[in-house]
């Protein structure tokens, strides 16, 4: 979605741990595609240990096979205003379907979850 939506021609998924790919897996596929420049970009809401010291950490270690690429790790998702947008746009579809007026969001979909307790 991200990549249909933004101007970049290479975007690869990446995991820290426990998941596959790794972040070497997806520097590498990134270069192998032509990328001269690797944005590392956390899917988190705030910084924390794995932003300040495990990403940079693990990205520098993937950058070594590739000297002349360049990387940068930038800030987490929290940080930034427009997720405000994202969680009233979330709250407001939540409640119009405990309401019976939407249909299940496709994070929500099948699970039950979206309902009043």
């Amino acid at each position: 979605m991200f990549k249909n939506k933004t101007a970049y021609d290479i975007v690869e998924p990446a995991h820290m741990e426990l998941a596959q790919p790794s972040i070497a897996d997806a520097f590498e596929s990134c270069v192998q595609q032509g990328a001269q420049r690797i944005i590392v970009t956390p899917f988190f809401l705030l910084p924390g240990r794995h932003w300040s010291q495990d990403i940079p950490s693990l990205s520098a270690e993937a950058a070594k096979d590739h000297p002349g690429v360049s990387y940068i790790v930038t800030a987490p998702l929290g940080l930034h205003h427009l997720l405000v947008d994202v969680m009233d746009d979330r709250i407001n579809h939540c409640l119009k379907h405990v309401a019976g007026d939407v249909d299940e969001c496709s994070v929500c979909a099948g699970t039950g979850k979206c309902r009043l307790y």
